[in-house]
């Protein structure tokens, strides 16, 4: 006889970043967190903000498995977050259902929650849009999930081609949705100053009327570069 697997498996505790490690990430634009990280970092490009709703974010990664056309891990998810907690819930990319709406979010916010993530698709925008919470998503659709598990809540994800555990730093804004592996995350932020600081120089000389920057004059001007008559 087969067993039936539980509906959900939850792991509470797990590794957090300290509050002066997250802080060091509010606010700064995603483009930067990914310069500093060799250039990844980034969820898929159709996980983007809801039009109209806030878009900055920046949390702990609170992640949940729930699979297609389910949101009972999601519910896990919010019952063992804690505040400042990004719920980063997977679907497996699903789209016929959404995987929540206004209500649930209501709750997370009403629990303190900083943001939500996920690769699925969500519905009630008008609602959500009232709460002001951060809502990131693949899609819309009023289609609506069922609550029957299986899921997990508190153990890694691969989302919008990513894996995202739990601890890790999320931080969202315009552009998408930026993962900041907690392992790595000091050595990010050792790294932000030195990306600032090439942004605004080259930022400077863009509004002086810079039209092509020295380093790619160079390149175009070698001997690795074949002019075709």
């Amino acid at each position: 006889m087969i067993k039936d697997p539980p509906l959900l498996k939850i792991r509470r505790s797990f590794a957090r970043p300290g509050e002066q490690l997250l802080a060091g990430f509010a606010g700064v634009p995603t483009g930067y967190l990914v310069d500093a990280m060799g250039g990844r970092g980034c969820l898929d490009y159709r996980i983007k903000p809801l039009a109209g709703g806030p878009a900055v974010m920046c949390g702990v990664a609170m992640t949940c498995h729930a699979g297609p056309a389910d949101n009972l891990a999601l519910f896990g998810a919010l019952q063992a977050s804690r505040r400042g907690d990004v719920l980063v819930a997977a679907t497996d990319s699903f789209t016929a259902t959404s995987i929540t709406g206004d209500l649930l979010l209501g709750m997370a916010r009403n629990r303190g929650v900083a943001g939500f993530v996920t690769d699925g698709l969500v519905r009630d925008i008008a609602g959500i849009l009232d709460l002001e919470l951060p809502v990131y998503c693949a899609g819309v659709t009023a289609n609506s999930p069922a609550r029957n598990g299986p899921g997990t809540v508190g153990l890694p994800v691969v989302l919008g081609d990513t894996l995202v555990e739990p601890g890790d730093i999320v931080v969202g804004d315009r552009d998408g949705v930026v993962i900041v592996p907690l392992r790595e995350a000091p050595q990010v932020l050792s790294r932000l100053d030195g990306v600032r600081a090439v942004e605004a120089n080259l930022e400077a000389k863009v509004r002086g009327g810079l039209e092509i920057p020295d380093f790619i004059q160079a390149v175009l001007e070698s001997d690795r570069i074949e002019e075709i008559p």
